[in-house]
């Protein structure tokens, strides 16, 4: 028998090869009259040739950093008061998103960005149409009400559902030219999601659902995906996969592999989804129980055993980072204390206090 949960997903998902070419069909449906842009450097230039396709869009900030900062959000919400914005499309990675997601939040109030980010001001009851399309195939923020925003070194994850996407365009010929490396990032950073949201202590029936479907078509694309980016079948596949992921940590919320990635970027630069694989097949050993054993033979599997060794194998083939002396000089003492004291590592459905955690990163040297 199922136990008792609440399960809900506002967004509406446009999913499929060529979504993105009707955008100015879509945006029409969702009576989006005045819209603005937020992208990074790479795809400024596309996104200045929509504004002059496209009526309705009205402005583009181009400016979006790999780890978001709070600036480029204060930018964006220039431009969407300036220019009366009643939505905010967000295309490209997670930074993105997460830029567009924290600016239509706070748009329409009195107070700055700032003040929002600090916690002194409570988000406003109205905000802007959010629009999120991603380019890569892991962040998952199309369908999470969680934005990660830095401010100089400080990086916060707040969660809050003003941030909750009204639409998500998942296009899989979007992320057809995305580098090897990065394609390898953001799949292990979905698989995280996957397995996170699926172990997780708030884990519930459908959200464990699309958690094992999105880990098992994970592990059957993200190589070939890897290997040969132009595969397309390759691409839609970790598309999907990565949507399922975000699904499946969207109410659960993720666990200690991402509570241990925020030290692990902030302090030694690791990109976001190589810093949650960085601990991610050590905590598949940790985290071991029948649930989890049940997930592998689901997805084909014999174990967690075989489940970690397929991750690590991953990793390498990547050319990730995997053990603390490729970091360069580690304060153990304080990426402990940091990782332990993340709100996220109450999550775990195993205990990962400071003695813990030193125990998995000292085999990991």
């Amino acid at each position: 028998m199922a136990s008792d949960f609440v399960y809900s997903q506002p967004v509406k998902i446009y999913f499929g090869e060529g979504k993105f070419s009707h955008l100015g069909e879509i945006l029409n449906e969702l009576g989006s009259k005045r819209c603005v842009i937020a992208c990074g450097k790479h795809f400024s230039p596309e996104a200045e040739m929509l504004r002059g396709e496209l009526d309705c869009i009205v402005g583009v900030f181009g400016g979006v950093e790999q780890n978001p900062q709070l600036s480029g959000i204060e930018e964006t919400v220039r431009l969407c008061r300036d220019l009366d914005a009643d939505t905010v499309i967000g295309i490209g990675g997670g930074s993105s998103l997460d830029t567009a997601k924290f600016a239509a939040a706070v748009t329409l109030g009195t107070g700055e960005p700032i003040e929002y980010y600090r916690g002194l001001r409570p988000f406003p009851d109205k905000r802007l149409t959010i629009v999120a399309v991603p380019t890569t195939a892991g962040t998952g923020s199309e369908v999470t009400q969680v934005s990660v925003v830095s401010h100089g070194t400080e990086k916060k994850t707040i969660n809050n559902p003003v941030f909750m996407p009204r639409a998500a365009i998942v296009d899989p010929v979007l992320s057809s030219t995305v580098p090897p490396r990065t394609t390898m990032n953001t799949g292990l950073d979905a698989l995280a999601h996957a397995l996170e949201g699926y172990w997780s202590r708030n884990h519930q029936p459908i959200s464990d659902l699309m958690a094992i479907e999105a880990v098992r078509i994970i592990l059957g694309n993200l190589e070939e995906a890897y290997r040969n980016g132009s595969d397309r079948w390759a691409r839609s596949n970790m598309a999907y996969a990565a949507l399922l992921g975000g699904l499946s940590f969207a109410l659960p919320k993720t666990a200690a592999s991402h509570a241990c990635s925020y030290p692990l970027s902030e302090d030694y630069h690791l990109p976001h989804g190589e810093a949650c694989a960085f601990t991610l097949d050590s905590l598949v050993r940790i985290n071991a129980d029948e649930r989890l054993e049940y997930l592998c033979r689901a997805v084909g599997l014999k174990d967690t055993e075989e489940l970690a060794q397929r991750i690590a194998a991953l990793k390498a083939l990547g050319g990730l980072r995997t053990r603390l002396s490729d970091l360069g000089e580690v304060d153990l003492d304080k990426l402990c204390r940091d990782c332990a004291a993340h709100p996220l590592m109450n999550n775990n459905p195993v205990k990962m206090d400071e003695s813990a955690l030193r125990r998995m990163f000292e085999a990991l040297r």
